[in-house]
């Protein structure tokens, strides 16, 4: 099937991408925008009990998060630019519960609000055709899908590609790495895993495969980001990655820096909010400051602008209310 579809943005391509391995760390308020008020004090001592107890608690994020917002990017935060409607997507993770219900029903229900495009992540027992064809019933399109590491690093990588070909998609993403791997010789192993993965991908007509992050992989292991080990030791070509920005800002890293330090790698964006405790919130009613983000969007390659929650209390109030936002933003 052919892959030639149009995936929001198509941002001109980059001269080159950095040749520093390493991207600053930054302090995290500059993306924790509005005024957080009387939550801060409560979420700074959740935030040092997590530090004494030498775990990293989502709400010491947001302890760093002081009321610069928006104005950290500068006078001009808020702008004139926008997301193209048609790269505005819904990462599937969010709508599991309703879709292993009636898997159809729910993309349908995702096209009526307003949805272009989808992340699968789960197939609820359907093949690849299976959903591809609710898809094109639905109007919507799949961009990317999530496979396993496992999956991606060993014998089942060329299915995986098969799958997403199916699919109508562009990105073969890897959701995680497994813990064994969380050191800086496992993180060089997975550059070179990702690298063979990419070209596969490449030679099959599809996009580089993706790393999505969590929170985890921005941590210092033996003076090494290990993130950064990733970025530095892949090929741009070959390897890109779905940033998701909830666990940049939560593991300590700036999403800004990546953007404009490494033009061109990050195609796809997980958008998820963080409350003021350090929670999921829906896109737009939490503290990070997206604007800030977006504007910078266009160097980092973004053309896919996926919504996630991890734990939504009602998946189809949050796919609404996400949705409105991501339309209504300017930066």
């Amino acid at each position: 099937m052919s892959n030639s579809l149009s995936f929001g943005d198509d941002p001109s391509r980059p001269d080159r991408p950095s040749q520093s391995g390493r991207s600053p760390r930054p302090s995290r308020r500059r993306f924790l925008g509005g005024a957080l008020g009387s939550a801060l004090a409560a979420v700074a001592a959740v935030g040092a009990a997590g530090a004494a107890s030498g775990t990293t608690a989502a709400a010491s994020t947001v302890a760093y998060g002081t009321a610069t917002g928006p104005a950290a990017y500068g006078p001009a935060a808020h702008g004139k630019r926008r997301i193209p409607p048609g790269g505005i997507g819904m990462h599937l993770y969010t709508m599991r519960t309703p879709l292993a219900e009636d898997f159809e029903g729910t993309l349908a229900q995702l096209a009526e609000i307003g949805y272009a495009t989808v992340g699968v992540s789960g197939r609820h027992g359907h093949s690849a055709a299976d959903i591809r064809r609710m898809l094109d019933a639905t109007g919507l399109k799949a961009v990317l899908e999530h496979v396993g590491y496992d999956t991606v690093a060993g014998d089942g990588l060329p299915q995986a590609i098969e799958d997403v070909r199916t699919l109508g998609g562009r990105w073969v993403v890897v959701p995680s790495l497994p813990s064994a791997l969380h050191t800086p010789a496992g993180y060089r192993e997975a550059a070179r895993a990702l690298n063979r993965a990419g070209r596969a991908a490449r030679e099959a007509g599809l996009g580089p495969v993706l790393f999505h992050n969590h929170d985890a992989d921005h941590q210092v292991v033996d003076g090494e980001v290990l993130y950064d080990i990733l970025v530095a030791e892949t090929d741009p070509h070959l390897v890109g990655f779905e940033l998701d920005l909830y666990w940049v800002v939560k593991g300590g890293a700036d999403p800004v820096r990546y953007f404009t330090g490494h033009p061109g790698r990050f195609p796809a964006l997980h958008v998820k909010d963080m409350a003021p405790d350090g929670d999921f919130a829906d896109v737009g009613s939490g503290v990070l400051d997206f604007p800030g983000m977006f504007r910078h969007a266009r160097s980092g390659g973004v053309r896919q602008w996926l919504v996630e929650h991890d734990r939504p209390a009602d998946p189809f109030a949050t796919a609404r209310n996400s949705y409105a936002y991501l339309r209504a933003v300017r930066f």
